[in-house]
């Protein structure tokens, strides 16, 4: 069904092209570093916060074809302009575009002193099936149960960054619990810490061999 091109741009922003289309998670940073990736066929944005739903970015972009998928709380920051193009999801939700079926998965924090972060039910985790691929976007999120119970995935992208996320332990933890077949750990720079990816590799693969930790690079300018 087409392979499946993976391209990490920055931090929580890559590019897929599959069966022709391109696909834009969490576009941030401007134009320039996306352009190369072609005209968007489809954008997911997972909240609210800069670093996953910057407006200028969608703005310099060419998204004159693109449906853009999205929770009501990053529908609400959008220019009117951009309404007919948006296709609003909330958690357990899924909606088919360019034949690639989009399902909205929870994502949220646990720790009480981190809810505020990203409380449930505001931003989005997405389950994209691809032909005969399933690819999982953790967003923003601890190791919630949703994440945990999650089947069949073929590439999981997982975050861990504190204090707004999770430690590559409890990353580790939920990546063994569903275990898909390769995790690629993004999302995992911030101040004041910087997570240990190492440290999370080498707990999954010495409790599951099967699970192929990718490791691309998210940072090439080291300047996050």
């Amino acid at each position: 069904n087409g392979k499946l091109e993976v391209n990490p741009v920055r931090h929580a922003t890559l590019a897929f092209r599959w069966a022709g289309k391109t696909i834009l998670i969490d576009p941030v940073g401007g134009k320039a570093p996306l352009v190369k990736f072609g005209t968007p066929d489809l954008i997911l944005v997972t909240d609210i916060h800069g670093d996953h739903l910057n407006v200028e970015t969608l703005e310099a972009l060419d998204t004159k074809k693109a449906k853009i998928i999205m929770p009501q709380a990053a529908a609400d920051k959008m220019p009117e302009k951009f309404t007919t193009q948006i296709d609003v999801l909330n958690n357990g939700e899924s909606k088919e575009r360019f034949g690639i079926t989009v399902e909205a998965i929870p994502m949220y924090n646990l720790r009480e002193e981190a809810k505020q972060f990203h409380e449930k039910g505001r931003g989005n985790g997405y389950v994209l099936t691809l032909g005969n691929q399933r690819v999982y976007f953790s967003g923003d999120t601890e190791d919630i149960p949703e994440m945990r119970s999650l089947e069949n995935i073929d590439k999981a992208f997982v975050c861990m960054n504190l204090p707004y996320t999770m430690t590559p332990e409890s990353a580790a933890d939920g990546v063994l619990a569903f275990a898909p077949k390769q995790v690629y750990p993004y999302h995992f720079r911030g101040n004041p810490d910087v997570s240990d990816v190492s440290k999370f590799k080498k707990i999954v693969n010495e409790k599951n061999s099967d699970i192929e930790v990718v490791q691309l690079d998210w940072y090439p300018n080291e300047d996050y």
